[in-house]
């Protein structure tokens, strides 16, 4: 019987049960038993992320992106902690769940974290999670219809998020002033004012001021 390791970081007790479910279904037919370590929240991933015994035997990683910023900010998503264990684990499998629809925010992170499966909330039913997890351990990638769809839709374009746009957005929702934008981002106020820029005419945003930015940003899950 293999024995694989799982960490699950969602902050909607529900579906952690449901992820659990699936498991318990799964290993009935006895080939497989499951190991699960639950994280609540960016802070708890966190501390599993810095376990280097824990993370070097860790299997398979499952990942809400829309998660409350960690306390020490360095964290700001679950696609942040995405980005570094591809980084530093690049042999952990990384599945995200999410209910993000939006062309561009499955796009960012199709081409950052490039998952082994990506799931969305909206297409999601017992049977789809049991062979989203089934397929992930035996033939990855998986993603569900809508998943797709998107990719049929030409998702790849020529137009990047990076980290640094997703960090200039949460620091503008926090009215961080643009004297201090440029020390956190280390950028000079000529680089801040492009990527503004850049981003309104991403989100169709219009006007000089940021509040529309926010809300647009916001509205597409990327705050």
């Amino acid at each position: 019987m293999k024995l694989i390791h799982v960490l699950i970081v969602e902050d909607h007790p529900l579906i952690v049960n449901a992820y659990k479910q699936a498991f318990e279904q799964i290993a009935q037919d006895k080939t497989v038993l499951f190991n699960i370590e639950v994280a609540l929240n960016l802070d708890e991933a966190g501390a599993f992320y810095n376990n280097q015994s824990y993370m070097s035997k860790c299997d398979l990683v499952f990942l809400d992106v829309q998660l409350p910023v960690g306390s020490d900010k360095s964290l700001l998503s679950g696609e942040d902690l995405g980005l570094k264990i591809r980084e530093k684990y690049p042999e952990t499998k990384v599945a995200i769940l999410t209910s993000l629809s939006d062309h561009y925010r499955l796009r960012s992170i199709l081409k950052g974290i490039d998952p082994d499966a990506l799931l969305l909330k909206g297409d999601l039913t017992p049977g789809e999670l049991i062979r989203g997890i089934q397929s992930l351990i035996s033939k990855p990638p998986y993603y569900t219809v809508t998943v797709l769809e998107h990719l049929r839709k030409n998702l790849v374009a020529d137009i990047d998020i990076d980290s640094t746009d997703r960090k200039l957005l949460y620091e503008l929702s926090l009215s961080t002033k643009n004297t201090e934008l440029c020390d956190i981002l280390n950028l000079s106020k000529a680089g801040v004012e492009k990527r503004k820029r850049n981003l309104k005419i991403l989100f169709e945003v219009e006007g000089e001021s940021d509040r529309e930015l926010i809300l647009e940003a916001r509205n597409r899950g990327f705050i």
